[in-house]
This record gives C-alpha cells, sequence and structure tokens, in this order.
C-alpha cells in the first residue's frame, strides 16, 4: 500500500465551529501545531518571541471555557490552572507541566501536518517537489509504529509535537476527568510555559504559586519513556586573541587567532563528541566557530550524568586553556563557564514514590514503561531544584526540531491515558 494513498490533510477549525469541550485529542493537537510559537534565544525577553504569548492567550481562552479554576497567564507568558479536586479524602495536589514554544532550529510558522493512517512501514514522501522523504531506512523507528496513524510534516517545517503533544494530551486528559467523575482525583494543577527549547522555560516558573507536592513534565519522545535522570549541563565560550602582522614579514611574530582555535580544538579527546557516544556516556559538543587573524571564538557545550565526571570535564576545558596559553602567551586563551543545570535524579531520590505512581499508572494504561536517561535536559531538571521534583513521561513525538518529525496518534492517545492514570493512581 502507497502510503500517500491514505494521507489526508488536517481541517482547519475555528472557535465558532466547535466546542472546546467536544474536541478530540487529535483535533486539539492540530489546532495547536497552527501557532507559530518559535523561540528566540538572542532575544533578551521572557517570553522571547511576542507569538508565543499569542498562544497562551488561547490556551487560557481554551482553560477558561473548560471550567478550570485558579488561572493566570503572567507577563512573561506562564499559563497556570488548577482541575479541583473531586473527592473528601486528603490528596496530594500534584501538576503536569508542557512548553508552548517550539526550537529555534527550525521554523514553526505555517506548520502543514497530514495524517498518514495505518502506516504501512514504507517511505512516506513528505515534500516530493523537494524529494523530502521519511523513510525507515534513516528513521527505524518508524518501523515500531507500523498500522498506526502518524501524524507527519510537508517537509518545509518542524511538526511542534514537541511539546505541543504534551498540552494536547494534558488538557484532553483533564477533559477526560471532568467527563468522568468516577474517577476520584486530588487537586490537579496545570502549568504551561514558554522558553523551554533555549533553556530558560523553568527560569520565572512561580513554583510556590504552582503549589505542587510534585508535577511531571510530559516532553518525553517514545511511548513508555519515564525519565529521572538528566545531563548536568554547562556551556563553554573559548576565546582566542591573536596577533595580525603582515604575512610577507609575519615569522615568529604573528599569532593567527584561527590557527590557535584549531589548535584547541584538536586536545578535546575525538571520540567524546555526541556522534561517537549513547547512553550514560558524556561529550564536549562545539556549537560554534567564529573568527579573523585577530580574533577566534569557540562556543561548546559540555555534558555528562556523572557529576564529578562534570566538573572534571570543566577542569579539562580549563587546562586545556593553559596549555596553549603556556605556548603562546598568558591571555591567548580565555575560558568562561557557565553551568546551565543539574542531573535531577539527587532531587528525585528521596521521593521515588512519584516515580513508582508513574510506572504503575503506564501499565494501567496498557504501556511497558523504558526508565530511561535524557541525554538532554528538560524543565523538570530546573523545577526540580526550585523544589519540585519533576520527572518526565513521553509525549510520543520522535525526530523532534526538524523536518521529519513525527508524532503517532496512538502513542499521544496513550500518553494522555497516563495523564488520567496517576491522577487516580494518587487518590488511590
Amino acid at each position: 500500500m502507497n502510503c500517500l494513498a491514505v494521507q489526508c490533510s488536517f481541517p482547519i477549525f475555528t472557535l465558532v465551529e466547535l466546542n472546546l469541550k467536544d474536541m478530540t485529542l487529535v483535533e486539539r493537537f492540530l489546532r495547536y501545531v497552527s501557532f507559530d510559537t518559535q523561540s528566540d534565544d538572542n532575544s533578551g525577553v521572557t517570553p522571547s518571541t511576542p507569538k508565543q504569548m499569542v498562544f497562551a492567550q488561547y490556551l487560557k481562552g481554551e482553560l477558561e471555557s473548560l471550567g478550570l479554576e485558579e488561572i493566570l497567564l503572567d507577563e512573561h507568558g506562564y499559563l497556570y490552572a488548577t482541575l479541583p479536586a473531586n473527592t473528601d479524602k486528603e490528596v496530594p495536589t500534584i501538576g503536569f507541566i508542557a512548553h508552548m514554544d517550539t526550537s529555534p532550529d527550525m521554523s514553526g510558522a505555517g506548520v502543514t501536518p497530514r495524517i498518514v493512517h495505518n502506516y504501512d512501514g514504507s517511505d512516506i514522501v513528505l515534500n516530493e517537489e523537494e524529494n523530502i522523504v521519511l523513510s525507515p531506512s534513516q528513521f527505524p523507528e518508524l518501523l515500531d509504529h507500523k498500522g498506526e496513524n502518524l501524524i507527519v510534516t510537508n517537509g518545509k517545517t518542524l511538526l511542534g509535537a514537541d511539546d505541543k503533544a504534551g498540552i494536547a494530551e494534558i488538557v484532553t486528559a483533564i477533559t477526560y476527568l471532568q467527563e468522568h467523575p468516577e474517577i476520584k482525583h486530588g487537586k490537579i494543577r496545570v502549568g504551561f510555559n514558554p522558553d523551554e527549547e533555549i533553556g530558560l522555560g523553568a527560569h520565572k516558573f512561580d513554583v510556590e504559586k504552582f503549589g505542587c507536592q510534585w508535577a511531571y513534565t510530559m516532553d518525553g519522545g517514545e511511548v513508555g519513556e519515564l525519565e529521572f535522570e538528566n545531563f548536568n549541563a554547562a556551556s563553554a565560550k573559548v576565546t582566542i586573541k591573536g596577533r595580525n602582522v603582515h604575512p610577507g614579514y609575519a615569522k615568529n611574530k604573528m599569532i593567527n587567532a584561527i590557527r590557535v582555535a584549531n589548535e584547541f580544538m584538536s586536545l578535546l579527546p575525538a571520540e567524546e563528541t555526541p556522534e561517537q557516544t549513547e547512553g550514560y556516556e558524556g561529550f564536549y559538543h562545539v556549537v560554534g566557530v567564529e573568527g579573523e587573524v585577530e580574533q577566534a571564538t569557540i562556543t561548546y557545550i559540555i555534558r555528562d550524568h556523572d557529576r564529578t565526571k562534570f566538573e572534571s570535564r570543566k577542569e579539562c576545558m580549563e587546562a586545556w586553556g593553559e596549555v596553549i596559553n603556556r605556548k603562546y602567551g598568558e591571555g591567548t586563551v580565555v575560558v568562561e563557564l557557565k553551568d546551565q543545570y543539574y542531573n535531577m535524579r539527587q532531587q528525585i531520590e528521596p521521593v521515588m514514590h512519584i516515580i513508582d505512581i508513574a510506572f504503575k499508572a503506564m501499565e494501567e494504561a496498557g504501556v511497558t514503561p523504558k526508565v530511561k536517561a535524557i541525554r538532554g535536559g528538560t524543565d523538570g531538571a530546573q523545577l526540580s531544584f526550585k523544589g519540585l521534583p519533576c520527572p518526565n513521561i513521553f509525549a510520543g513525538g520522535l525526530n523532534f526540531h526538524g523536518r521529519y518529525e513525527f508524532v503517532p496518534i496512538q502513542s499521544m492517545e496513550k500518553a494522555m491515558m497516563v495523564v488520567v492514570k496517576i491522577a487516580e493512581l494518587t487518590a488511590r
């Protein structure tokens, strides 16, 4: 069967055409991805782009129409709301969190998703004109979803399942609980924040106002993922100062900052890069190089799950700078390090019952839990260090941040039911 034959364009809905309470999970998700919410790590304001606030205001209106309480959208684009408890039993207040922004790595404007029904395992042509193909030969995880309905892009933008799938799952779970009062639950808080993709999602999240004993971010990938370990993370800016002299008379005088930058990069272990590591292996990742003879700049990110190894990596960066300075003179290289976030595991271990609840919720929702360490970060890591233990649960999407992103509808449905089951189990 040719997948193209069963692809269909998604319908465009207006507020007038649909009762928001009657929207399905898929309808809600398709509406959300129509909002361009790409964040910008150079803006210096929160939210980093005004279009994130447009989406936040839409979500606020939707939550109001659903009858939620204690709804607050602050000036920074953080949206909070409450589903009241439906039991007199004393139950911990828990929260569910997702981020509104999409990655700066690729455009989120004019997202045009379509649905591939009953995927048969063959290539999916995303854009015939530009020969953009989503193929299991390059993305073998597609074959795990044969027979399912996949939402894909048109090859020109990302999809936005990271993390609008999470938002859709949380909101749909809330409506499900409203429609099934026989499922007893405590007070549930929802929180939607901007700027996660640029590492700032948790910075202005008001943990005290959120008022939860613990929470879950719905921001993972493949169905079943349950994560409470993540990288320790730092950035490094390496500035090289050169000395420019006429090249005809440069011997023993010129210091070419570009060449020195290359020399510095050669000191780093070649096997400790993202493309050479997996699992719990850490890395150094060069993300930018700019330069001319007088000055060059190299930017890195440093990652490791083990805190001791993480600190050692930062010490190595400084030591390599000293190697260069001993050769070319003090001050030739300046290494600036900045910690970004830490491994949440140390904050989760004292409250492992919140992992047990999520694990059991997945099982009751028909999902096989896959406990794994995040090779990245999440708002939950920063929130955990702000006093809100916050592990991460799958939202179902795959191939985030690019044109090959897709999400199986069945994975989203399972994630939504996991939210429902967590609420139920916490009260049970």
